[in-house]
């Protein structure tokens, strides 16, 4: 009988049981507005006071807060997984051996299924109060973005000292660049997007860096429609701030991937600038150690040592600073950079032999050897020096 009952409503072809797709959802559980994207790293004493506020800003919306963790020790996953335990609507997503906040906001859309997707810091420096008006914007049908804009009219950066915000409006003018229309704040870390607005912008994006929303805009095939509402930007509740020198380099980057359209990899570019200073050590310590009477194959032993080290250790500071190695990592980092440089000046001299016995220029020669030979360089060493953690 049992077995009877198990079967009923299946229909059976060639033998084989079939069933109709079903989706288990719960008839209590309303269909939802949106979705509240967190990215945190160190907040514990931020994100209950933030669930707080976002649960009073967004009264009437079927919402979920998902908070992304980039492996926090401070106790910021224990904190979000007690809040979750309690609310159904607070999730939690934890990730090891991989860190950034646009992957990190990335993920945390990708893994809703709202139709409305918006992100806020953890810190408290955003105005959750504004974030109805962000969602209505795109709910409403007249904006693919809603973006909570510090430099539009009646917005502002607080209290922020005229360093920063010189730096900031700086950035801000540059990353029009990238943009195929201007907004007055691409540099937000505040706002909200239709879903599959992300979606489309998704296979484009360089998923580097904090700057998702200029990203992502970037990234569209086409111009979307926008909507800036103002806001004060307000001084960080507690933790420490993440902003760093990086910030910097990966922005340049990301202006970079953009310009050129993905089809050179920002590093490379970062490694090749990296390789024209080193030229320059080269000549330098070579001039250097000749003046003090070393013979030149002294002299250019050591230029050659000292220039590859110089690359090595910029290399490891800016290009490839989310992968950097330290301690006796970085000690074998450097013994293996030593041996890839080596086979690249073997493969510098093989594709320039080359190109002068075809056309017997010299200059064509030898800028085709150091082409050949960084490009080696370039990609032997991420596989092997800074390969993926």
């Amino acid at each position: 009988m049992y077995h009877d009952r198990a079967l009923a409503g299946i229909t059976r072809t060639h033998g084989a049981p079939k069933t109709a797709p079903q989706h288990f959802v719960p008839a209590s559980a309303p269909a939802l507005d949106c979705a509240i994207i967190v990215p945190t790293y160190n907040e514990a004493g931020n994100v209950g006071l933030l669930a707080k506020a976002l649960e009073a800003a967004l009264e009437g919306w079927a919402y979920e807060i998902i908070f992304v963790d980039d492996w926090s020790l401070d106790g910021t996953p224990d904190v979000v997984a007690a809040m979750a335990q309690a609310d159904p609507r607070i999730r939690l997503i934890r990730r090891f051996g991989r860190r950034g906040l646009s992957s990190a906001v990335l993920e945390g859309m990708l893994a809703s299924v709202a139709p409305i997707l918006a992100v806020i810091d953890a810190d408290m420096q955003h105005d959750e109060k504004l974030l109805p008006a962000l969602l209505d914007a795109i709910r409403g049908g007249g904006a693919d973005v809603a973006i909570g804009s510090r430099y539009c009219a009646e917005g502002s950066v607080g209290n922020w000292g005229g360093t920063r915000e010189a730096g900031s409006r700086w950035a801000t003018q540059l990353a029009q660049l990238a943009l195929k229309a201007p907004l007055t704040d691409p540099m937000s870390g505040f706002f909200a997007v239709r879903r599959d607005v992300m979606l489309s912008a998704l296979p484009r994006m360089s998923n580097m860096g904090f700057k998702v929303l200029l990203d992502m805009v970037a990234s569209l095939p086409a111009a979307p429609r926008v909507a800036e509402l103002p806001y004060t930007f307000r001084n960080r509740h507690a933790g420490e701030s993440k902003l760093d020198s990086t910030v910097v380099i990966d922005f340049l980057m990301l202006l970079i991937d953009k310009k050129l359209g993905g089809r050179v990899p920002p590093r490379m570019i970062m490694f090749g600038a990296i390789g024209v200073l080193g030229l320059g050590v080269h000549l330098s310590v070579l001039t250097l150690a000749m003046a003090l009477g070393a013979s030149f194959i002294v002299a250019q032993t050591g230029a050659v040592l000292s220039a590859i080290a110089f690359n090595f250790i910029l290399n490891n500071s800016l290009t490839y600073h989310d992968k950097r190695l330290r301690g006796p990592a970085m000690l074998r980092g450097l013994a293996i950079f030593y041996a890839v440089c080596g086979l690249g000046a073997l493969a510098n001299v093989g594709a320039g032999s080359v190109v002068f016995a075809h056309d017997h220029k010299a200059w064509l020669a030898g800028i085709a050897g150091a082409v050949v030979g960084s490009v080696w360089n370039f990609l032997i060493s991420s596989l092997t020096v800074w390969k993926k953690k």
